[in-house]
């Protein structure tokens, strides 16, 4: 991507998370970059061109991540092989990751706010917010945890159950993040969290709950 179509991305972007979507117009950033409406048109076609950019980076970003970390980059009906070799250690320190990724990395934050924004004026937005944010990290914790049981790892529980006891504390951290701005301490209390939660439904060798 060229240094003018990286700048026109990231201006947009910063403008939808503070003002949101609707409220943008291909004039206001234009006039945020200096530059004409006719010289951003050369770069994207409009401002659902940006915004399908912003979405279309923002899936290759937690692909590429999710594989750094050997997590499955896919859902669990395109690639299953993925969610039964992931291990209890890999989803600790992804989730761990994932949290600094959310608050820390500028281009991350600033999607989870616009979305976070948006969700209430947008039925589209609501949606992506969920899938990004609240249901598709459920839903994509819940596969793991159900090969791990079948595994042995963890002992037999409902887990969508357990996806959502997991999930809730990072969801809510990350949340509390936006109103202190504390990192290192929110980043204790996670792994303080998960480690309680492997005590609590992990099994032992011998098949016994550890």
């Amino acid at each position: 991507m060229t240094d003018t179509k990286e700048k026109i991305l990231m201006t947009a972007l910063q403008l939808f998370a503070k003002d949101g979507y609707e409220a943008v117009s291909v004039r206001t950033i234009a006039e945020e970059l200096s530059m004409t409406k006719g010289a951003l048109y050369r770069h994207y076609k409009n401002k659902r061109d940006i915004f399908d950019n912003i979405v279309e980076r923002m899936i290759q970003i937690d692909a590429q991540r999710a594989r750094e970390y050997h997590m499955p980059d896919e859902g669990y009906d395109t690639k299953p092989d993925a969610y039964e070799n992931t291990t209890l250690q890999s989803i600790q320190k992804y989730t761990i990751e994932q949290f600094r990724f959310w608050t820390e990395d500028e281009f991350a934050s600033l999607f989870r706010k616009m979305l976070t924004l948006e969700q209430y004026r947008n039925e589209e937005m609501a949606e992506l917010y969920s899938q990004c944010i609240v249901t598709g990290p459920v839903a994509y914790m819940e596969d793991l945890f159900r090969e791990l049981i079948q595994k042995g790892v963890l002992k037999e529980e409902d887990p969508r159950q357990l996806a959502v006891e997991f999930y809730a504390p990072l969801f809510l951290l990350i949340n509390m993040f936006d109103k202190t701005g504390e990192n290192e301490e929110y980043i204790e209390i996670l792994s303080n969290h998960m480690k309680h939660f492997i005590q609590s439904h992990a099994m032992d060798k011998g098949g016994e709950k550890a």
